[in-house]
């Protein structure tokens, strides 16, 4: 939400030079809404396609069906199944409305459709479709539209084109990442509009004394300090990675569809029944990924360092904190395994090191989605070194360089290939193993 779609459509027709006609479709359940009314009932009328062609006088202009995904059915019919004659090109020039009672001709226009879940789309529908997925924005790319778009419109908006106002960019990012989480720039936008009328009213209040106008060319800077004082209490917080070595604590990254996120993944081992247990509202998924984890170290033993029966009499607890967001997915099955690997070596990790993958019985690390979000996440964290798939390497071409600048890339094909990077002290331990078995 908020990532500009129904912006996008005006634009489109705007450069192709068409007519633009917009029809919203949150919480159409008639099918009547689409093919309209037969004439013979009181109040009918052509459905929203006709009266949109109408509207826009032409026989080729650019419709936007706007929320294709809130449409729903009722004992009226199913909306959706009246769409598809409309969307299919094949179809679509007999197109057959109930009021006019004869064939339209609708293959001229160009549909946009939008949509916030793909899922909710029925398949057949969606098979009528290209579908373009407009990812969340990026820090960098927020602050630059505040800066080109959203400080213009709201200094005009707010009667402060006159006055010398300056918006620091470091009270933007401020905002960004303290008071909205968002894919779009909807609440950025809010916040934005929330600190200008704040700044309106101390204008007013400076130059009036006793109901006095006093004229006065006072430069009003709008810093971090002045964000803090109008919005009040941050509320979110930048999750930032720990600074101390310790046993048994891994950093992951992960996506949120409001941007990346660092993952700290904490594993210890106690006296017990041999079980593992998972904590911090894991889905089944990652419930999966933490049993291959343990299943491949425990075939692996031997290569690891490891005793054959390490895991006897043990127990294995490994626990994501802030228990009350749900968590899924198969990209921490790396980060599970090192975790594990840490605590029942005793050896510490690093904590600048981040990592994703997917992994399989055999160590292999597979591919993951949302590289560019996770990157980000791992910079804005303090993390300086990035473990990804192998498989993940031919999507950095695509990934911006300021999103890249100051992070260490290394891309891995086995969950042994990045014990070197995490662990220091794993070439020390052999040396000395070596010498104390001759």
């Amino acid at each position: 939400p908020g990532v500009g779609k129904t912006s996008l459509g005006k634009s489109i027709a705007r450069a192709l030079g068409r007519n633009f006609v917009r029809i919203s479709l949150g919480g159409v359940r008639d099918e009547a809404e689409i093919r309209g009314h037969r004439r013979t009932y009181i109040g009918s009328m052509p459905g929203k396609i006709v009266q949109s062609m109408k509207k826009a006088k032409s026989i080729n202009p650019v419709m936007l069906l706007d929320e294709i995904d809130k449409m729903s059915m009722d004992f009226r019919g199913d909306p959706s199944a009246a769409m598809l004659e409309v969307l299919d090109p094949e179809q679509n020039h007999t197109f057959n409305d109930h009021y006019l009672d004869i064939d339209y001709d609708l293959s001229q226009v160009m549909f946009i459709t939008t949509a916030n879940v793909r899922y909710n789309i029925p398949l057949p529908l969606q098979d009528r479709m290209e579908i373009i997925e407009l990812p969340g924005y990026l820090e960098h790319e927020k602050i630059q539209i505040a800066k080109r778009h959203i400080n213009p419109k709201q200094i005009v908006a707010h009667g402060l084109d006159k006055f010398d106002v300056d918006f620091k960019d470091e009270a933007i990012k401020k905002i960004i990442l303290e008071y909205t989480r968002e894919a779009g720039v909807r609440n950025l936008e809010r916040e934005i509009a929330s600190v200008y009328r704040k700044t309106a009213r101390d204008i007013v209040l400076a130059q009036a004394t006793n109901g006095k106008k006093i004229r006065s060319n006072k430069k009003f800077v709008i810093d971090e300090a002045t964000i803090e004082k109008y919005l009040r209490v941050p509320r979110y917080r930048t999750q930032k990675a720990e600074k101390e070595v310790r046993v048994g604590s891994i950093t992951g990254l992960a996506w949120t569809s409001v941007g990346g996120e660092i993952l700290q993944v904490d594993a210890t081992i106690m006296t017990g029944t041999e079980k593992l247990t998972l904590t911090g509202q894991l889905g089944n998924v990652m419930k999966e990924s933490a049993q291959a984890a343990l299943s491949y170290l425990r075939s692996n033993a031997k290569e690891f360092g490891l005793d054959a029966n390490f895991t006897k009499g043990k127990e294995v607890h490994i626990h994501l904190p802030e228990g009350a967001i749900p968590k899924d997915g198969p990209s921490a099955g790396i980060t599970m395994a090192l975790a594990m690997y840490s605590a029942f070596s005793a050896k510490p990790a690093r904590s600048d090191v981040a990592m994703t993958g997917e992994i399989t019985l055999r160590g292999k690390v597979l591919a993951i989605g949302g590289l560019n979000e996770k990157l980000l996440a791992a910079r804005r964290s303090g993390i300086k070194t990035v473990l990804i798939p192998k498989d993940n390497e031919k999507d950095l071409t695509e990934i911006k360089d300021e999103v890249k600048q100051g992070l260490k890339i290394i891309p891995i094909q086995t969950i042994k290939e990045a014990v070197p990077h995490v662990f220091t002290t794993v070439k020390n331990s052999k040396k000395i193993t070596k010498k104390k078995s001759k």
